[in-house]
């Protein structure tokens, strides 16, 4: 079985500092979300196999306190102020209220659980019928200042995700654009920027795809075939930004890094990056005004860049969002279920998508039910999920893969806030999102919450006067980014597999302290890395080739006491080898982290991932 990093879930096998805050719901509470100390969160540990962690300096104290308790000290893990330890199951709750003890959390390799078997929707909606359906193709035919055609030109959309890969569609010179790679497969030269998942391709796809047999001009004709793939904005470009890998692990720190790297480079020669494309979230329940990523897509919102999130694929009876979709400011983004038929007044808010509640819940909704993107082949999900692939019939290359989530609706959207940005270059966000809510086609069928201002019609959108400034101006209270970094993780952790000790408390994936007042003020001005350096350690170097920013380090010693580089996914490539014995389980990647709460890509080909 090839070993890597995990992400664990917090309160099934590995339970630690689990969130850190109360249990307001996320984007729903009439309050601020009160932090408390991280161990009256923590849940039961199963089994005596534990990882204690001290306060500084308590070290001595607390080891007696776990021999008192009847238990044996281990191994000591000092870097992350922590010591293995063997208790009786029933003094595990009394040692963490001990005085000094941060956190007690279960040890030993991560149990997954295998997946249900894989259900095949019968349906498929081709980008024909997207792109028809929101008024993509009508926009099309629209002309920006400069006398072209509206087809995203010229507007950068940065993709935060799971990497790129080349396939067909997304070949064309200038179509992808490497940013930093921050995954933990980025020391790995046949790795690095490549999607070794499959989400982040088919997020691309939907977005800014293009055959190259496409003429200018032509894409309207060129959608109408099932053969021929035409994204929501096909000249677009891609600025891809990787942070997961195969495995799922990624920590929030490696993501809000990677939006402040979107901010301080958004006007980088042949980037203009004016839209950035979130599918997923955590399950973070601080509020957001205090969340660090929340404050993030604030600051990337407040420079002009239009951040578009997706809400989650909890469904809809969960009465909150997922972050950084709970930040009120950004575009927030549920999905649309069409029911099999081609008329849009029939439709319903898809089962899978967040209701979230009255004050905070989708901003609008888009296409998201079996979406046919671009096939990443031999990626994790195409591998692993294959009846996400097409009928030869309907695909005889074999080019296509559909699936169904908040992920897919988002990518929509990103597509076309790139079309409106193409058309009217001097929006700001703020009127973006103004333009596409108010020009949103009515869902009487839908749920009346879910569906917030109603489904996507960005050509109904190209043909509505420009708000001013002052009718589309947000006037939230403005985000400070001065809550926990643990507390924004929710219940994800990424874990070194040498060691088993999870990343977690105020420090970063490179083992950096966290201060949030530091860090906010300079989020906030976007000037958050310096060169290619961010929270005060290189992470990825500053010079650009060409056609990327060259990876520098990963390779000092990190959080766990361990380096991060090569030895893990140099030697093996990801076309050939693949995870079997650490299997996504029922809903997640790997326990609860990138998945339904997070990457929502709630299903693929119609089955959700729980």
């Amino acid at each position: 079985m090839r070993r890597g990093r995990v992400a664990r879930r917090a309160g099934q096998l590995m339970v630690a500092v689990a969130c850190g805050v109360s249990t307001a719901v996320m984007g729903g509470a009439t309050g601020a979300a009160a932090l408390v100390p991280a161990a009256t969160i923590a849940g039961p540990v199963a089994g005596a196999q534990v990882i204690v962690q001290y306060a500084p300096g308590s070290r001595v104290a607390v080891q007696d306190a776990v021999r008192r308790a009847g238990g044996t000290v281990g191994r000591g893990l000092d870097l992350v102020d922590s010591f293995t330890a063997t208790v009786p199951a029933d003094r595990v709750d009394g040692l963490r209220a001990t005085a000094g003890v941060v956190s007690v959390t279960g040890d030993g390799q991560v149990r997954l659980a295998t997946s249900k078997p894989w259900q095949v929707d019968p349906d498929q909606t081709f980008m024909a019928g997207v792109t028809n359906g929101t008024g993509a193709t009508s926009t099309w035919n629209a002309k920006d200042p400069a006398g072209r055609t509206v087809t995203g030109k010229g507007i950068g959309v940065a993709l935060i995700d799971s990497g790129v890969s080349p396939v067909t569609g997304l070949t064309g010179a200038g179509k992808v654009v490497n940013g930093p790679d921050l995954s933990f497969e980025s020391q790995a030269p046949n790795l690095a920027y490549l999607d070794t998942f499959g989400h982040g391709t088919h997020m691309a796809g939907i977005i800014a795809g293009r055959d190259p047999n496409v003429p200018a001009g032509g894409e309207a004709q060129a959608a109408k075939s099932q053969s021929t793939f035409v994204g929501v904005a096909p000249d677009a470009t891609i600025v891809n930004v990787k942070v997961a890998a195969t495995d799922g692990a990624v920590d929030v720190s490696q993501v809000i890094a990677g939006i402040d790297w979107v901010v301080s480079h958004r006007n980088d020669p042949g980037l203009n990056i004016r839209v950035l494309n979130l599918s997923f979230g955590t399950d973070s329940l601080q509020d957001p005004r205090l969340d660090p990523l929340s404050h993030a897509v604030e600051s990337a919102w407040r420079k002009g860049i239009v951040v578009v999130v997706a809400v989650g694929n909890e469904g809809l009876t969960t009465t909150r969002v997922t972050m950084p979709a709970a930040n009120p400011y950004v575009l927030a983004v549920g999905a649309v279920d069409h029911l099999g038929t081609e008329s849009r007044t029939d439709d319903v808010v898809a089962a899978f998508s967040n209701k979230g509640n009255t004050t905070r819940h989708a901003d609008l909704v888009a296409p998201g039910r079996s979406i046919v993107g671009l096939r990443d082949a031999n990626s994790f999900i195409d591998s692993n999920y294959p009846t996400g692939r097409l009928d030869p019939a309907l695909d005889p290359a074999g080019r296509f893969f559909k699936g169904s989530g908040t992920s897919q609706a988002t990518a929509v959207v990103s597509g076309a806030a790139a079309l409106l940005l193409q058309q009217r270059p001097t929006l700001t966000p703020d009127q973006v999102k103004k333009l596409l809510t108010a020009s949103a086609d009515p869902m009487p069928y839908g749920d009346p919450i879910a569906r917030g201002a109603g489904q996507l019609n960005v050509g109904k959108a190209a043909s509505t006067a420009t708000p001013t400034a002052t009718a589309a101006a947000q006037t939230f209270p403005a985000s400070t980014g001065l809550g926990s970094l643990e507390a924004a993780r929710g219940g994800a952790h990424v874990a070194d597999p040498s060691t088993g000790v999870e990343l977690t408390g105020e420090r970063d994936i490179m083992g950096q302290a966290w201060t949030p007042s530091k860090w906010a003020t300079s989020c906030t001005a976007g000037a958050a890395w310096t060169g290619g350096t961010w929270n005060g350690r290189t992470w990825t170097g500053s010079a650009w080739t060409g056609t990327s920013w060259t990876a520098r380090t990963w390779s000092g010693t990190a959080w766990a006491g361990s380096t991060w580089a090569g030895r893990t996914w140099s030697a093996q490539t990801w076309s050939s080898v693949y995870w079997d014995g650490r299997t996504w389980s029922g809903r997640t990647w790997s326990g609860r982290t990138w998945s339904g709460r997070t990457w929502s890509g709630g299903a693929w080909s119609g089955a959700r991932w729980e």
